[in-house]
């Protein structure tokens, strides 16, 4: 029977089916074909396990999001980065806890996740976890990529708030509010502001008005006032004097939430970490319980049981083969050799432990020189005849000098270091030194003075001339800059690789005096130990102005203080001046409890 045919009511037009459905007869203007026919055909598509599989879909989405993004590198705390300042970054990462949020567990666990940055993978196939109401301390190699690993964090953070803030009600507010007794919230920023260098008269100022430092205070100041549930920090201790650096460990030490900091001060995470986590080569291991000092001591007794444990077994694995290579074609000891063989291939294969990571720096060494060295005799010093910075200063600098300066921010200890290189002239006062005296002076803000543009290689052979390249490269060795990093853009340089090429740059000088500002900013704990051994065995003198603790116990033989318009004496050690710190705080009520 020949099939009959039938008329369509309206034209189908093949052209325009791209946007229409293979399987559903679709309402109004065009005709899907395979409804043509009279009989009505369902929809094959099971709904649930469309909606299934479009939800995975979009999770897949969102880690792969996490996972690939690429971070920018580690900047140096006090240097705007092109697209976010980190005093932005504070600010964005540390806002107030509310909605949906105070429900849910506030541990933090990211499992398998990947991290890299154009050219370097900082981190694979990682887990990050962070218990709730844990402080944790992340240390590691300069240039390994702490700073990137916190962005990131606080990049997912960001994300997870803007998704709660959306469902975020009147009532949320309020109640946070309360929380924080909102009434008593002015006294509180007054309390944090003063602990971090604020005087009564200097929180009056507006913002804009305070240099990138005090800012940076700023920004740190309103992430402790919100107390977010994650409290990210990196390098805090950079941007802080003695008595600021004792206030923030004093606060953190009850610090109700989590938190997570980058630094190389061993004294500050000895008060504040109750663990540890150290990031190297693409991973991240955990030192739970325990402060830096607990963490530096476990972590040497892991890699020499590693290396004793891997020496042993390539010495059996060395043993295995050689009796292998050599019975396995003999026809009495064949089936002796098949058994070590076997034996050989159920060995666990350990990987090479790392080699130690060791740094020294050394510094040339010094022609002796008639005294007076360097003398400061009653000199006063103001940027106008009003305001007199520093009055009546007497110090004197010899070849065997050990001198540490400590003091609040803009007390003058920079200006006073400055008066003492000749790069400021005193108001009143005398200051001599001896005509043939070469200085070495390391600035707080030593990367101005690199081109940023050029390799460590190239502007040291553009500044000291008369040496091959490959000099210049043995000499940066000696620094930490090692291999292809001395040949890289500086820029691309993390901020204590920078560090240590200002150093480098600085022997170079053949200085008999050494006067460092802040020299352990950036560096990280191997570069501040080799550091203190070779200003120990400098043969000249050193005069450091240092808010990082464990390098003044180290060096310095004589402190001083640096406060009230003058530099006077310090009958004592650096814990001396700190417990007279926090007395001097808590007469003046600046708060420590939460």
């Amino acid at each position: 029977m020949a099939p009959s045919a039938k008329k369509l009511d309206q034209a189908i037009h093949v052209g325009s089916s791209r946007n229409i459905s293979s399987t559903l007869g679709l309402a109004g203007g065009a005709v899907d074909l395979e409804s043509a026919n009279t009989r009505k055909v369902e929809s094959r598509v099971d709904r649930k396990k469309l909606e299934k599989a479009e939800r995975k879909l979009r999770a897949k989405q969102d880690r792969k999001e996490f996972k690939n993004v690429e971070y920018e590198a580690s900047r140096l705390l006090n240097e705007p980065n092109e697209a976010q300042s980190y005093e932005e970054f504070y600010m964005a990462v540390n806002p107030l806890q509310l909605g949906e949020a105070n429900t849910k567990s506030k541990d933090i666990k990211i499992d398998s996740f990947d991290l890299s940055m154009p050219g370097l993978r900082i981190l694979t196939d990682s887990s990050l976890t962070l218990a709730y109401g844990r402080r944790y301390g992340l240390v590691g190699q300069n240039g390994i990529g702490k700073s990137t690993l916190l962005r990131a964090l606080a990049h997912a953070a960001k994300l997870d708030v803007q998704r709660e803030g959306l469902d975020t009600t009147l009532s949320d507010i309020h109640a946070k509010l309360a929380e924080m007794e909102s009434d008593k919230a002015e006294s509180r920023a007054a309390s944090i502001l003063a602990g971090l260098g604020f005087s009564q008269e200097r929180q009056q100022f507006a913002t804009k008005t305070f240099s990138g430092g005090w800012r940076m205070r700023l920004a740190l100041a309103r992430a402790l006032f919100c107390e977010p549930d994650l409290l990210l920090l990196d390098e805090p201790s950079n941007m802080l004097d003695v008595p600021s650096i004792t206030f923030l460990a004093n606060y953190l030490q009850d610090y109700p939430s989590t938190v997570l900091v980058v630094s190389h001060d061993r004294a500050f995470l000895n008060e504040v970490a109750t663990d540890i986590i150290h990031q190297h080569s693409e991973r991240l291991d955990y030192y739970k319980g325990g402060n830096f000092d607990s963490f530096y001591a476990t972590k040497e007794e892991r890699r020499k049981t590693a290396a004793r444990e891997y020496e042993k077994q390539m010495a059996e694995r060395a043993h295995l083969q050689a009796f292998i290579d050599k019975f396995r074609y003999n026809a009495a000891k064949s089936s002796e050799a098949q058994s070590r063989i076997k034996k050989l291939e159920k060995m666990p294969v350990l990987t090479a432990p790392e080699a130690e990571y060791s740094v020294h720096f050394k510094f040339p060494d010094v022609e002796k020189m008639s005294p007076p060295i360097i003398q400061m005799s009653g000199v006063s010093f103001g940027y106008n005849k009003d305001n007199i910075l520093l009055r009546n200063v007497d110090l004197d600098v010899q070849l065997d000098s050990r001198i540490g300066i400590v003091g609040p921010n803009g007390a003058g200890k920079t200006t006073a270091l400055k008066l003492l290189i000749g790069a400021l002239s005193p108001t009143t006062g005398l200051i001599s030194q001896n005509p043939r005296l070469r200085v070495g002076f390391f600035a707080q803000h030593h990367v101005d003075a690199l081109d940023l543009n050029d390799s460590a290689v190239g502007f040291m052979s553009k500044k000291y001339h008369g040496k091959a390249d490959e000099e210049y490269r043995r000499h940066l060795g000696a620094f930490g800059i090692t291999g292809m990093t001395g040949l890289q853009k500086m820029e691309l340089l993390s901020g204590g690789q920078k560090s240590r090429v200002a150093f480098a740059c600085l022997a170079l000088t053949n200085p008999h005096i050494l006067v460092l500002d802040e020299p352990s900013n950036h560096l990280d704990i191997e570069a501040m130990d080799a550091l203190s051994e070779a200003l120990n065995k400098f043969q000249g003198g050193v005069l450091m102005v240092s808010h990082d603790v464990t390098m003044l116990q180290n060096v310095c033989t004589s402190l001083w203080v640096c406060d009230n318009g003058t530099i006077e004496h310090f009958d004592g050690t650096v814990k001396d001046y700190k417990r007279r710190i926090t007395a001097q705080a808590n007469e003046a009520g600046v708060v420590k409890k939460h």
